[in-house]
């Protein structure tokens, strides 16, 4: 059964309007949060339909987990960075911050020597984090503005420094959210000692064990908008957040796919804030966090359509390997399904450098045999920064296997 707003049900149904909000705040299965929207207590309702959309995610994220297990490292490797410039894409892309996959690309390969003084370095390397056993903390109002520094502060004050934060923490000047066409959409809590107020409580409920990590990061999610700390940034680094504790409590690539989710549901995700932030709503959030889970869950679905995928295309070329030249050869085989992996879950390619690593050969040896198997014409070549990157030419391998047939 739909679970209608209280927004919805002030028009179509106000008879039992207040009816029903009493049920629904007065419920057993109401979970009653230390928040205020709009001077309604926050709450939200454990519904039916939430108990078997938690049981699928997890069952989904098992599936993840051993699809990952039954890839190779390198290739799980190169699907997540694949992912992490996607995601950067797409959260600057919500935002209208335009970037590249060449800038990108470009930050991830210079990351160690040329690139800190580039753009999205911030959010480079904090998504990288979430592929790592790095931990960070979310317990103060400090840690929030210590997020934003690394993440966004050095684009915001290249863009537009008037956005910057003027407060002690956050902002001190009230801001608006507003629609295309600059109507207000929401205004945002005022004045910087709110702000704090609302943050703490808001991060109270974001650590509180005893509610659902997927509520948790639904509802944290939610305040975070709600409150709106700063001028600019606050869809970004609230999403990093998601994406962050979401990668701790399930496969850490899923990390790499909420921005990219959220993009394709777009229009559902803002309806979802505006619906919360009625006043005729009256503090139920159930709606936002109904929105929220099916995004996760279309998210890890779509995680494992891609995973899926891309073995059954590994088992496949692997299988082609020895009808391909020297693919009988040993020294040859083992490169040819290293560069088969890169072309199925590389961004770019496979670096030399990856290729001496795992090969456990010398410079001119992979140079050698590089050189070896491009007299074939089936190596794609790619440079990504200032890194020669290798992957091969499957169409060539089909009409290879084709010929064979």
């Amino acid at each position: 059964m739909e679970y209608k707003s209280l927004n919805k049900l002030f028009y179509s149904d106000r008879e039992n309007y207040e009816k029903i909000y009493n049920e629904r705040y007065k419920s057993d299965y109401a979970v009653h949060l230390d928040f205020t929207i709009h001077n309604s207590p926050a709450f939200f309702v454990i519904i039916p339909e939430f108990v078997a959309k938690i049981r699928d995610i997890y069952k989904t994220d098992k599936q993840i987990k051993a699809l990952r297990d039954s890839l190779p490292e390198k290739a799980i490797d190169h699907f997540a960075l694949r992912c992490l410039v996607d995601e950067i894409l797409k959260t600057n892309d919500i935002e209208g911050v335009y970037s590249s996959r060449r800038e990108i690309n470009s930050v991830l390969s210079e990351l160690e020597t040329k690139s800190q003084g580039k753009r999205f370095i911030g959010l480079v390397q904090k998504y990288l984090i979430l592929q790592k056993n790095e931990t960070m903390s979310f317990d103060t109002c400090e840690d929030i503005r210590s997020l934003y520094n690394d993440l966004v502060y050095s684009e915001i004050e290249e863009d537009n420094p008037t956005n910057l934060p003027d407060g002690k923490i956050f902002r001190k000047d009230s801001t608006s959210v507003l629609s295309a066409t600059q109507k207000e959409l929401h205004r945002a809590v005022n004045p910087e000692e709110k702000i704090i107020d609302c943050m703490n409580k808001a991060l109270a409920i974001l650590n509180d064990n005893n509610i659902e990590c997927i509520f948790r990061v639904s509802i944290f999610h939610y305040l975070f908008g709600y409150i709106h700390p700063f001028y600019d940034g606050n869809g970004r680094t609230s999403r990093f957040i998601s994406s962050y504790l979401l990668s701790k409590e399930f496969e850490s690539i899923i990390g790499y796919r909420m921005s990219y989710s959220i993009k394709e549901n777009i229009n559902d995700y803002y309806k979802a804030f505006k619906v919360c932030n009625d006043p005729k709503n009256r503090g139920d959030l159930t709606p936002f966090i109904i929105m929220f889970t099916d995004i996760i869950d279309d998210s890890l679905h779509k995680l494992v359509y891609a995973l899926e995928k891309r073995l059954e295309q590994l088992i496949h070329y692997q299988k082609c390997i020895i009808r391909l030249p020297e693919g009988a050869n040993e020294k040859y085989s083992r490169l040819y399904f290293l560069l088969i992996q890169a072309s199925l879950f590389a961004e770019n390619g496979i670096s030399t450098q990856e290729l001496m690593d795992v090969l456990n050969l010398s410079r001119s040896t992979v140079a050698n045999r590089i050189k070896d198997l491009s007299f074939y014409d089936l190596i794609i070549k790619k440079t990504s920064g200032n890194i020669r990157c290798y992957s091969i030419d499957l169409d060539k391998i089909d009409k290879i296997m084709q010929a064979n047939e």
